[in-house]
């Protein structure tokens, strides 16, 4: 490991003066992320700004009924609330099959979105890799790419998101409450994740030395009526080969209103927004979840040995839809 400065920030305004001001600076909250970066080269700042005292990781009920997640807020202490587990049972199930109960402990909800693809390529730096180095190329594409992504692809980049929690945050319309040198600002959550492109290098619409201080949950009633299913190679501590986190309002067995966002298959948290408008009117049962399921992945692009995805996608977002109809069915949830 390279050495680097270490300092330790009291409030949100130092933090965001030390790391915007300083080109080669870096946040460091829980490190269950940044740590690995930085013992693998792939990251080298020559200072790492400690941010673990500020004040924003309360969880709190806002007054139009949403709720608040600081940005230092802990994996476990979010899933444990009682306020997130009855309104938003699908960000709980996300965070529990997130990590290691060592790991959620440590790590921060900001850290959870800000952390970086779990890319071989990506981790090993004499391999090529766009994200890590613009313009080197993509060893993904022809190499080793079972878990890489089906959705949101390009040329230049194919490598899944990693986190758990953001699928589930993506279908809720949650909001990300930013601080930088020129003050506080607000960034919907699907726009918070850039698709590759050209630029997989920018994952993020945000300047250097932007922190994160908390996320907004909005008030969603069919929300209290969610899942989160994951499906993996082995139960605990792995990522997803594929999961889906979805919400069903139904009346009278038709599909009112569907929130549905996708993991493991796509290069951001992915709103499976022509899966939603598919089945938003249509009888919830198994036949309108295979279309919808079929509407979602039409587009995708399988590479070399990922192409199980697709069906593996669709299979995994009609059953967690399944198991929410269960519940609901009878009535509004």
């Amino acid at each position: 490991m390279r050495s680097f400065a270490y300092s330790r920030a009291a409030d949100v305004e130092s933090a965001v003066a030390d790391v915007s001001g300083d080109p080669t600076s870096e946040y460091l909250a829980g490190g269950t992320t940044e740590v690995d970066m930085l013992r693998l080269g792939v990251v080298r700042p020559r200072r790492v700004v400690d941010i673990n005292d500020l004040p924003i990781a309360a969880i709190e009920e806002l007054p139009d009924g949403g709720t608040r997640l600081g940005g230092l807020a802990r994996m476990s202490d979010v899933a444990a609330h009682p306020v997130v587990r009855e309104r938003y049972p699908m960000v709980t199930e996300a965070l529990e099959k997130g990590a290691s109960a060592q790991l959620r402990n440590m790590a921060s909800m900001g850290g959870n979105l800000m952390q970086r693809v779990r890319c071989s390529y990506f981790r090993d730096g004499d391999r090529a890799c766009n994200k890590r180095e613009p313009g080197s190329g993509c060893a993904a594409l022809d190499g080793v790419n079972r878990a890489h992504a089906v959705l949101g692809t390009s040329e230049h980049c194919i490598a899944a998101h990693p986190s758990d929690a953001a699928v589930a945050l993506t279908a809720l319309d949650a909001v990300i409450r930013l601080r930088g040198p020129e003050g506080e600002r607000t960034v919907a959550f699907d726009d918070f994740f850039l698709l590759p492109g050209d630029t997989p290098e920018r994952e993020h619409p945000i300047g250097h030395g932007e922190l994160i201080t908390a996320i907004d949950l909005p008030v969603l009633p069919v929300a209290r009526a969610s899942h989160y299913l994951k499906v993996r190679d082995r139960e605990s501590y792995e990522f997803a080969l594929a999961s889906a986190a979805v919400a069903l309002d139904t009346e009278d067995g038709t599909v009112t209103e569907a929130r549905i966002g996708l993991g493991g298959v796509a290069t951001k948290p992915w709103r499976a927004r022509r899966a939603e408008q598919a089945l938003t009117g249509s009888e919830a049962g198994p036949e309108a979840f295979a279309r919808a399921a079929d509407a979602e992945l039409a587009d995708a692009v399988p590479r070399g040995m990922n192409g199980f995805k697709v069906e593996l996608a669709k299979r995994t977002m009609v059953r967690a839809l399944t198991e929410v109809a269960s519940r609901t069915r009878g009535g509004t949830a």
